[in-house]
C-alpha cells in the first residue's frame, strides 16, 4: 500500500518520526482493530486511532447515546442523543478522518459472536464496563492468538494492560489478574458510583497509544504488567503481573500447590 498525496499531508507528523516513517504508516493503514464499547474509553480510543490512520476500525456496542453519556463520551454529541452509539461513532470517525473504513456491529458481544468477530481483526481493544465481556474477550483472544489491549475505570482511577498469553511463559492473561469477578458491590458501575469524566479520556488515550505501539512494534509493551493511574494523587505506577500456571484460560495445568 503506497501513500497518496493527501495521506502524505495528513500523516506528515508520523512520517517524520524515524520510528514510524512511511513503512510504519502503511502498516497502520493496513491494520484492522476491533474496539469493544463506544463509551467513555471507546470514544477517545476510536478518535485517536482514526486520526492515526488505523485503516479499518470495528466498533461493537448495543447501546444508544444518552444525555448522561456526554459528560465523558466525547465521540457523541447532543444532536445524536438516541442514535446507536456505533453509528454516532461512525459519524465522529468520518469527521476526523473520512479515509477510515468503519465496520459497525450494533450488538452485544456474546459467546455466539465473539470468536468470529475477534478472528476477523488483528488486535482487540477492550473498552467494556463489565466482567462478563472482559472474560469473554480473554478467552476469544487467547483462542485466536490476538493481542488484547484492555482498560478499566473507577471514579477517579484507571488501569491498563496488554495481554498476549498465546505467547506462552511470562505472558499472562486477564484471568491471571482476576481469576473470578469480584462481587458487584465491590466494583460498582459508573451509573451508580459516578466518574470524573476526564479520567476516561486519560485512560482511553493511553489505550490508543498502546494499540499503536503493538501494531508498529514500538517501545515496551505492557504485556506482563498493569499500569495504574490515580487521578487525585496525579500518580502512575506499574505492577508486575505473573502468569498463573493454574489459570483456566492460559495456564498449563502442571502447577502443584
Amino acid at each position: 500500500m503506497e501513500l497518496n498525496e493527501e495521506q502524505f499531508h495528513r500523516y506528515a507528523r508520523h512520517l517524520i518520526l524515524d520510528e514510524v516513517g512511511e513503512e510504519g504508516q502503511e502498516r497502520l493503514l493496513a491494520a484492522r482493530v476491533l474496539v469493544v464499547g463506544a463509551g467513555g474509553l471507546g470514544s477517545p480510543l476510536l478518535l485517536y486511532l482514526a486520526a492515526a490512520g488505523i485503516g479499518t476500525l470495528g466498533v461493537i456496542d448495543d447501546d444508544v447515546v444518552d444525555l448522561t453519556n456526554l459528560q465523558r463520551q466525547i465521540a457523541h454529541t447532543t444532536p445524536r442523543i438516541g442514535m446507536p452509539k456505533v453509528e454516532s461513532a461512525r459519524e465522529a470517525i468520518a469527521a476526523v478522518n473520512p479515509g477510515i473504513a468503519v465496520e459497525s456491529h450494533q450488538a452485544k458481544l456474546e459467546a455466539v459472536n465473539a470468536a468470529a468477530l475477534v478472528g476477523s481483526y488483528d488486535l482487540v481493544a477492550d473498552g467494556s464496563d463489565n466482567f462478563a465481556t472482559r472474560y469473554l474477550l480473554t478467552d476469544a483472544c487467547f483462542a485466536a492468538g490476538k493481542p488484547l489491549v484492555a482498560a478499566a475505570l473507577s471514579p477517579f482511577d484507571g488501569q491498563l494492560s496488554t495481554f498476549r498469553p498465546y505467547l506462552g511463559a511470562g505472558h499472562p492473561c486477564y484471568r491471571c489478574l482476576f481469576r473470578e469477578a469480584p462481587p458487584p458491590d465491590l466494583v460498582p458501575r459508573c451509573e451508580t458510583a459516578g466518574i470524573l469524566g476526564a479520567v476516561a479520556g486519560v485512560i482511553g488515550t493511553l489505550q490508543a497509544v498502546e494499540v499503536l505501539k503493538e501494531i508498529l512494534g514500538l517501545g515496551d509493551s505492557l504485556d506482563g504488567t498493569v499500569l495504574m493511574y490515580e487521578a487525585l494523587r496525579a500518580q502512575f505506577h506499574r505492577i508486575k503481573l505473573p502468569k498463573d500456571p493454574d489459570c483456566p484460560t492460559c495456564g498449563d495445568g502442571t502447577h502443584t500447590p
